[in-house]
């Protein structure tokens, strides 16, 4: 993944800082920690980013997250329908599943997605070892 680094897609795979890319946004790195899925930092602990530029800042990530959703339904009905040749109820019931399995994930993409709209990676902190 470092072959990226410095590069939007680092920030929104990893879930890094889209500043300086050095530390995770998220308070638990695992997203299948129900409880704390989308708590967050308040800043970051290098650049001292502020993640929330302003109050509901994320309320946008809804908009992406519908987006990101609809990639992994097309991507499970092409694999599932097209593909294996499933009948109708079986690709939408596991696109039901795969939508609600992957939910921590689509929400946490969502956010990085979000942020990294709004915010770009600084050479000058980002790439400092």
């Amino acid at each position: 993944m470092t072959i990226f680094k410095g590069t939007k897609i680092y920030s929104i795979l990893t879930g890094s800082c889209p500043v300086c890319h050095r530390e995770s946004m998220y308070l638990r790195k695992n997203p299948y920690q129900i409880a704390e899925v989308l708590k967050m930092h308040e800043r970051c602990g290098y650049c001292h980013t502020k993640y929330k530029i302003e109050p509901s800042f994320f309320f946008g990530a809804m908009y992406v997250s519908y987006g990101v959703g609809l990639v992994f339904a097309g991507m499970v009905f092409v694999l599932v329908y097209l593909i294996f040749n499933f009948g109708l109820i079986t690709t939408f019931i596991a696109v039901v599943i795969t939508q609600i399995l992957l939910l921590p994930i689509i929400l946490r993409l969502s956010r990085n997605i979000w942020i990294n709209i709004f915010m770009t990676f600084d050479k000058s902190i980002g790439l400092q070892d």
